[in-house]
């Protein structure tokens, strides 16, 4: 029997592109403030906010910023700012329905681990139909406690109502706070440089770019 039963994927930046669209919200949303962000400001954001979750991220702008606004409203405007832009462009990350169409030959069981909350996750639904791929194995943050990575506690949850035990599992991420979430959780990790930040990657066992990069064959038979 292959060691791995299953995949288990992140959604921003691993299922789906979505990077542009929180830059945007985040954007926006200083804006109105009066902060400009600059090229600079903008790659120091996303080095330190890719994978957090939102109440982190927002955390993080309320504090780096001193911005007087309560967390909740910072969190609820950067959410409804993001989704509305989602219901217009969100789409899959080049490759993934490829690669997604493979694991399922090869009879591996699948879902979701994300930082992202009920709302946003309910938005992709309906854009893109996540659960014709993952049925009910779509697990977001709300699962845990709000508990966000790198706790592994959503990839432990996932690797539990998948009854797939945490090393029998690829997990395959696009940030650092994703990859130290399933390394904690004892996964197999992927790196996929979706940001374009590939030291990101640095706890991932194995890195791509692309999805067309994977061997799943080899992976499954020769997994170290």
């Amino acid at each position: 029997m292959n060691r791995f039963q299953a995949v288990i994927f992140d959604l921003d930046g691993t299922i789906i592109d979505t990077e542009h669209i929180w830059k945007r919200a985040i954007k926006d949303l200083l804006h109105i403030r009066g902060i400009a962000v600059c090229i600079q400001t903008e790659e120091l954001l996303q080095q330190r906010m890719n994978g957090m979750a939102l109440n982190q991220s927002c955390s993080f702008l309320k504090d780096h910023f001193q911005l007087p606004d309560a967390l909740s409203v910072l969190i609820q405007e950067k959410t409804d700012r993001a989704n509305s832009i989602y219901q217009k462009e969100v789409r899959f990350v080049n490759g993934f329905l490829e690669f997604y169409g493979q694991v399922i030959q090869k009879n591996l069981k699948t879902g979701v681990a994300t930082n992202a909350h009920d709302l946003t996750v309910a938005v992709t639904e309906k854009a893109l139909g996540l659960s014709k791929l993952f049925g009910q194995h779509i697990y977001s943050i709300s699962c845990v406690d709000n508990k966000g990575k790198p706790d592994p506690a959503i990839y432990l949850h996932a690797a539990d109502k998948l009854q797939i035990a945490p090393e029998n599992c690829i997990a395959i991420e696009d940030s650092a706070h994703g990859l130290s979430a399933a390394r904690k959780a004892g996964m197999f990790c992927i790196g996929i440089n979706t940001s374009g930040r590939r030291t990101e990657l640095a706890q991932a066992h194995r890195v791509i770019d692309e999805y067309h990069e994977l061997d799943l064959d080899h992976l499954l038979h020769h997994p170290h």
